[in-house]
């Protein structure tokens, strides 16, 4: 692997080149003190080292690694953590761009993860794709002082959308063809990045995977029952003060607080509606339906997306316990818990973004390998798109064949997202995709 030295707006840095891919990792975007608004990473002259991982933000295991795997294994915490990476065509001149924002229900996850990283979409897809970590949890999410800065970690990802802007040029990308792409967190992230203020022009399309769409609003009662929660848990220190780990056990006595909210409580932390950058919830349908005639979108979910917060709670793993019975009464479940949380909400936003004369497309994800344990289940895309078959190889929701991964699959799937990136709609050969 080469090393050679790219010039940014930014600054100069050292990134690998095999010769095929340009990969420049962990590069700090923006710089923020605890709990307070970020601002940009200042400029720099020396030549700065973009060839190891950077940093997570702080997180506890994510509840779902019986589904993906671990997904932040053995890279460093800490919470300056706004960083992003960069891969492209080693030859790349004027390439579209992608912007990857990661899942983990806004508690866990990095763009610095290996199971995100892009080189076969960048190659395949002859795109340039960035990758953003951000701040999570109570640190980006759940500011203790209600009177304080909110929406941390979005934020953060605005950060991020303006450091594209400035510097993706150096790689080759065009930053006036930029298409947002999440799932789950990172697709919900997607949906509130259209909705922020000063967003405009940052971005021209996005897709959102599995958006927990269902679950967006009537939270105020509990984010200020967990905000209660978690000053409590901090009442012998101050939150500017407290250790990380007295920050996490904050977090958990948050989410506790959390579970008596019903399904809500199973999607704790999310951008807060009413605060900067967001509008209120009842500006929300007018802000996008303005927003439609800009930014084009590919909304969609997976057959299955509710399967594994079925299997988490106590009723669905009773239910999975009475045989062949009991597993058809869990696929009803799973059936219904998806259409209101993920399916419906993603047609209905589909609809809304055409009746206002913007263009739209959706798709269904009905891939799953044989054997898989919860079928088309939530994330199972993403060995898809993102990451490669030895990264996702401990992914349990593959089951366990040797090779379990459709290669062919994968290839098509990477290819029409990056059409979408290259040309919109008119490039998916249809508005209702199936995969």
């Amino acid at each position: 692997m080469a090393r050679r030295r790219l010039a940014t707006k930014s600054g100069p840095l050292v990134v690998d080149d095999d010769g095929m891919l340009v990969r420049a990792r962990g590069i700090p975007y923006a710089r923020a003190s605890r709990f307070g608004a970020p601002v940009p990473a200042p400029p720099h002259t020396d030549d700065l080292d973009a060839t190891r991982r950077g940093p997570v933000c702080p997180q506890l295991p994510s509840r779902l690694e019986f589904v993906t795997g671990p997904v932040v294994a053995n890279l460093s915490q800490h919470e300056q953590c706004q960083v992003l990476s960069v891969t492209a065509p080693s030859d790349a001149q004027g390439l579209p761009v992608m912007v990857w924002f990661h899942g983990g229900a806004y508690v866990s996850g990095s763009g610095e993860a290996p199971k995100y990283d892009p080189d076969e979409l960048v190659a395949d897809g002859r795109v340039v794709v960035v990758t953003v970590t951000y701040r999570l949890g109570i640190f980006g999410y759940l500011n203790p002082d209600g009177d304080g800065d909110a929406n941390l970690g979005l934020r953060d990802q605005i950060m991020a959308l303006h450091w594209v802007q400035h510097n993706i040029a150096a790689f080759g990308g065009d930053r006036s063809r930029v298409t947002i792409f999440g799932q789950s967190a990172g697709a919900d992230s997607v949906l509130s990045l259209i909705l922020s203020d000063g967003t405009a022009g940052l971005f021209h399309r996005a897709i959102l995977q599995s958006a927990p769409l269902g679950l967006r609003y009537g939270r105020e009662a509990m984010t200020a029952a967990m905000r209660n929660s978690a000053n409590e848990a901090l009442r012998d220190v101050s939150p500017a003060e407290a250790s990380i780990g007295q920050l996490l056990d904050a977090q958990m006595a948050a989410v506790a607080t959390a579970q008596r909210f019903g399904a809500r409580g199973g999607f704790p932390f999310a951008p807060i509606a009413g605060m900067a950058p967001l509008p209120a919830t009842p500006d929300e349908r007018r802000r996008l339906l303005d927003a439609a005639s800009n930014v084009e979108i590919l909304a969609g979910y997976t057959c299955d997306d509710a399967a594994p917060f079925v299997a988490m709670d106590p009723r669905g793993r009773r239910l999975g316990r009475l045989g062949r019975l009991g597993n058809a009464m869990t696929g009803l479940v799973v059936r219904s818990v998806t259409k209101r949380i993920f399916s419906r909400p993603a047609l209905d936003l589909a609809k809304l973004w055409i009746s206002a004369g913007g263009r739209a497309a959706t798709f269904r994800v009905d891939w799953s390998p044989a054997g898989a344990p919860l079928g088309a289940c939530h994330c199972i895309e993403l060995p898809l798109l993102l990451g490669t078959p030895a990264s996702w190889a401990d992914a349990p929701m593959l089951g366990t064949g040797s090779d379990p991964i459709d290669a062919q699959l994968a290839r098509t799937t990477r290819g029409r997202w990056a059409a979408f990136a290259h040309d919109g709609i008119p490039a998916l050969g249809g508005t209702a995709l199936r995969i």
